[in-house]
């Protein structure tokens, strides 16, 4: 799986960058975490600051193009987000989860 980035813009208030990618791909579709990690790691950002929103691929293509909003701490993201999107690209989760069962 091939990243690269087409458009970049800063948005200060909200303390982020959207982010417009390209993914090449040689199998199905990439999930949405793994596309997530690896651009986190493209960015050298933590996986938490990555909110990936929208993957479009066209049939039969191998090409997808890609939305995310990339924040500047992964408490802005959970604080700014709404908590579906958070859900779908598993950020504060595992935090919720550990916190459940502490206090069971």
């Amino acid at each position: 799986m091939d990243i690269e980035i087409i458009d970049e813009s800063d948005n200060p208030m909200l303390h982020r960058s959207d982010v417009r990618f390209r993914i090449v791909h040689e199998e199905a579709t990439p999930s949405r975490l793994s596309v997530r990690d690896s651009l986190a790691a493209m960015l050298n950002k933590d996986a938490d600051e990555v909110v990936v929103h929208k993957l479009d691929t066209k049939y039969g293509m191998r090409k997808t193009i890609g939305y995310a909003k990339v924040y500047e701490t992964a408490d802005q993201a959970r604080e700014i987000e709404q908590t579906y999107m958070l859900e779908r690209n598993k950020i504060g989760v595992d935090a919720e989860a550990d916190a459940e069962t502490e206090e069971a």
